[in-house]
């Protein structure tokens, strides 16, 4: 029962703060650069119930009761026909939604470097949320970074590309992109501690254990 409350709360803060914050960050983005296509659609906003995708929100919950986690929001739209600067622009949009999630991990990190500092006693439930709050959030920003479709990496990926090699990798990468992140986030596939590890599993482990250890100021990893 512990180690599903604990899973609800991780839950929520996505569904709650995590995706609308990473999706309007993403229309934000777009409408600066000259797409208001997620602004027509009501996105260029905080409310989680605009951005919440029942099939993946509700995966989310269901899943986080196994100890998995697999979830969506809802897309933002966007027209790249509409931004400015062409493929730099895409990237720069794609790439707004994870570096939101940073900043998210980095303002959760602030009450929880005070409380180390100053060794105030906090319920340890809202210690835990706290760090919860932390971690998630870099972890949804290593994830959206894989350049996998539909992730977000893979549009950051295509406009660092000169439009050639975008025509050879993209149709390849679009299709096989399902069973790319399958691979990628499930699989076990290196060695690790205890066993094998996935592939995002070794990257949060070498990637993310450090940058949550920065943000808090005490070894959590």
């Amino acid at each position: 029962m512990h180690i599903q409350i604990e899973s609800l709360i991780a839950a929520a803060i996505i569904l709650l703060v995590s995706f609308p914050v990473h999706e309007c960050a993403h229309a934000y983005a777009a409408y600066r650069l000259g797409d208001g296509t997620a602004k027509l659609f009501g996105r260029l906003t905080l409310n989680p119930i605009v951005h919440f995708d029942p099939i993946g929100g509700l995966l989310l919950i269901a899943s986080s009761l196994t100890g998995v986690g697999i979830g969506w929001a809802k897309p933002t739209p966007v027209n790249p026909a509409n931004l400015r600067g062409g493929t730099d622009s895409e990237g720069i949009v794609a790439f707004a939604g994870p570096a939101s999630n940073l900043v998210l991990a980095a303002i959760g990190a602030i009450p929880l470097r005070l409380v180390l500092a100053t060794h105030v006693q906090i319920p340890s439930t809202v210690f835990l949320v706290l760090v919860y709050f932390v971690i998630i959030n870099v972890a949804l920003m290593l994830f959206n970074l894989v350049p996998v479709p539909p992730l977000d990496g893979s549009k950051v990926l295509f406009s660092m590309m000169n439009p050639r090699q975008v025509w050879q990798w993209r149709p390849t990468l679009e299709q096989y992109g399902f069973i790319l992140l399958i691979v990628v986030a499930f699989l076990p596939l290196l060695p690790g501690p205890g066993g094998s590890q996935t592939i995002f599993s070794f990257i949060f482990e070498r990637i993310g254990g450090p940058i949550v250890n920065v943000l808090i100021g005490q070894s959590v990893f």
